[in-house]
């Protein structure tokens, strides 16, 4: 069964810190740039940050640019989105997405995505 799978998610205070993994099974990711999304309540879903499939081009969203960090370890098949200095507006359930295709640049969340996790909810609150 070809899937993503996300986890890292929960509950932090603002300031705090979490680091949520997006693994697959099923398939590689050595050939597929990767996107994180995240949708907040009664809000779109918004492109947060991608990385290309050598990890040699990251991109990011203009909110986040400074507090997340996006890295990739090929050998475990795995992305991760490191989330630093976190803020209530960054409540949201967040995503994983897949496509094997060079689209991690400005436009990186227009594309349409093979492989989407099922989401783990991040919510920053006091």
């Amino acid at each position: 069964q070809l899937q993503l799978v996300e986890s890292g998610g929960g509950l932090v205070q603002p300031g705090g810190s979490l680091r949520l993994s997006c693994a697959a099974s099923g398939f590689t990711l050595d050939y597929s740039d990767i996107t994180w999304f995240r949708q907040a309540p009664g809000k779109e879903r918004e492109g947060v940050s991608c990385i290309s499939s050598s990890g040699g081009r990251t991109y990011y969203t203009e909110s986040v640019k400074g507090r997340f960090t996006i890295s990739r370890d090929n050998a475990k098949n795995t992305v991760y989105l490191q989330m630093s200095s976190l803020k209530p507006e960054d409540t949201a359930v967040y995503y994983c997405a897949a496509i094997p295709d060079a689209v991690c640049g400005s436009d990186y969340y227009l594309r349409a995505y093979d492989y989407w996790g099922q989401g783990t909810q991040v919510t920053v609150s006091s």
